[in-house]
């Protein structure tokens, strides 16, 4: 049974700004830290943004500043802001849910999702 559902990803030009969301089942989504992670083609998997089931916000250094991870209790939805898109951005975009938020943080979670593309023109 599918538990994280993301969307949103799509083809931006360099500089506009992306939404992806991530829709989880009640019990994930009240009980997990989430978080987001990318993979670009032909390397590693990366930490983006995490957050905690207390309200703590982690972001990696490479979006600080441009990316913001929020959600929305009502819809148990996962929400990542992208803004200011770079090339380098270009990537699957996963969405992540652990018990807590350092074990999301460190690649180790319960549940993954699907992921969406998102894809940065220069």
């Amino acid at each position: 049974q599918v538990q994280l559902v993301e969307s949103g990803g799509g083809l931006v030009q360099a500089g506009g700004s992306l939404r992806l969301s991530c829709a989880a089942s009640g019990s994930i989504f009240s009980r997990n830290a989430m978080g987001w992670y990318r993979q670009a083609p032909g390397k590693e998997r990366e930490w983006v943004a995490a957050r905690s089931t207390g309200g703590l916000i982690y972001y990696a250094d490479s979006v600080k500043g441009r990316f913001t991870i929020s959600r929305d209790n009502a819809k148990n939805t996962l929400y990542l802001q992208m803004n200011s898109l770079k090339p380098e951005d270009t990537a699957m975009y996963y969405c992540a849910a652990g018990e807590r938020v350092q074990n999301v943080m460190r690649g180790k979670y319960d549940y993954w999702g699907q992921g969406t593309q998102v894809t940065v023109s220069s």
